[in-house]
């Protein structure tokens, strides 16, 4: 699995990562653990009225207002949505085992993580790139047309609009078996970090799914 990066003028850049064989068709022992010491982690780290000032929150919202158009207030980055649930006192959504460790991991380095299907994608390169119009089908919403947006996509369809949207065509699903990660950067964040992130969720997936991991790639 490649991805291609035609959007790095704005600041886009992303790590990946690819892990076969995964049994996400049952709960592993230990794994609700882990996400409520990151919750209770998170709880003591940062408080909710100043999240809007971190740092690297501010690099997402400034993203979101300068080069795709939107308002980060109404439009949440996708890890402050999570990071607020929990800041709230709330806990972290349970999907499936793995979009589980994909959203704790968003919360612990307080990235934008994607998780997709890799047998739904269909192989071949994937493309960061602009949008060109096409219909995309959100997770949990109806099909849109995609205008002027900046798109993760294979030669068929829209996987992802960076960096907030994932596509039910890809979702992460308890029949899924390889997976790729996604951790979405951009110009600010230091690729430390990004990689951090990606060998969380590979090394657990690799711990509680007993899958195993490729390389991380950046782009």
């Amino acid at each position: 699995m490649e991805i291609k990066n035609f959007v790095s003028d704005t600041g886009v850049r992303v790590a990946y990562q690819v892990v076969n064989n995964v049994d996400n068709s049952r709960r592993p022992e230990g794994l609700d653990e882990l996400i409520k010491s990151v919750e209770e982690e998170i709880r003591r780290s940062l408080r909710l009225d100043d999240l809007k000032d971190n740092a690297i929150i501010r690099i997402y919202r400034d993203f979101y207002w300068r080069v795709i158009g939107i308002d980060p207030t109404k439009q949440r980055p996708a890890q402050e949505a999570l990071l607020r649930r929990v800041l709230r006192g709330e806990p972290l959504p349970r999907i499936n085992p793995a979009v589980d460790i994909g959203n704790v991991a968003s919360i612990k380095w307080l990235l934008p993580v994607g998780l997709y299907d890799i047998d739904k994608i269909g192989g071949g390169v994937l493309e960061l790139r602009w949008s060109r119009g096409e219909t995309f089908y959100p997770i949990g919403g109806k099909p849109m047309q995609v205008d002027r947006q900046i798109v993760l996509a294979s030669e068929d369809k829209v996987l992802h609009i960076y960096p907030y949207r994932d596509s039910v065509l890809t979702k992460v699903d308890e029949g899924t078996k390889n997976i790729l990660i996604v951790v979405a950067g951009l110009k600010g964040i230091e690729d430390e970090r990004l990689r951090e992130c990606a060998n969380f969720i590979s090394k657990n997936m690799e711990r509680y799914l007993g899958g195993r991991a490729g390389d991380i790639k950046l782009v």
